[in-house]
C-alpha cells in the first residue's frame, strides 16, 4: 500500500506581519498582505540599471523604515513590467527576484521596487507570492505567523 504524502496545514496569517528579506540585508521588516494587490513591492528609492557580470542587474536604496536600516543594495533585474500602482495608472516597474521568509517558511518572491514613502508599511505582499504556499490570511487579525526564523539555522 502506498503512503500519502503529508500534507502541512495550512499557515494563517494577519493583514500585517513581520518578515525578512535575506538576500536584500534585511533581517526583520513589516509587510502589509495584500490579496487585491497582484505584484509585491517594496519601497525603494534611487533606483537604477547596472551592469554586472555581464548581466542585467539593478540598484537601489532601502530608506530606514519599520525597523529597516537605511541600506543600498544590487540585485539581478528579472524584467521591467507596467504595475498599477495604488491609484490605478499603469507604471513601470523594475523587478526583482528575493527569499522571503515568513514565519517558520520561506520561499522565492517577485518584488517589483517602487516608491512608497506614502505608504504605512515599505513592503506589501500580493497573492502571487502567497497564493501557491497554503497560506490563509486573516484579515482581522495581525501578526499571527510570529517572527521570521530561519528553521535551516536552528
Amino acid at each position: 500500500m502506498q503512503k500519502q504524502p503529508v500534507k502541512r496545514p495550512p499557515l494563517v496569517i494577519g493583514w500585517r506581519e513581520r518578515v525578512a528579506l535575506p538576500d536584500l540585508g534585511i533581517p526583520l521588516m513589516q509587510a502589509k498582505i495584500d490579496t487585491g494587490a497582484r505584484t509585491s513591492a517594496l519601497h525603494a528609492t534611487r533606483i537604477r540599471h547596472i551592469d554586472r557580470d555581464g548581466g542585467r542587474w539593478v540598484r537601489f536604496h532601502i530608506p530606514h523604515c519599520s525597523g529597516v536600516k537605511a541600506r543600498d543594495v544590487e540585485a539581478p533585474l528579472i524584467e521591467a513590467r507596467d504595475i498599477k500602482n495604488t491609484s490605478g495608472i499603469p507604471e513601470e516597474r523594475l523587478i526583482i527576484e528575493t527569499t522571503l521568509h515568513l514565519g517558520r517558511r520561506r520561499w522565492r518572491v517577485e518584488v517589483s521596487l517602487a516608491d512608497r514613502s506614502n505608504m504605512s508599511l515599505p513592503l506589501i505582499l500580493g497573492r502571487t507570492a502567497i497564493r501557491r504556499h497554503g497560506i490563509l490570511v486573516d484579515a482581522g487579525r495581525s501578526f499571527l505567523a510570529g517572527h521570521p526564523i530561519d528553521i535551516r539555522a536552528v
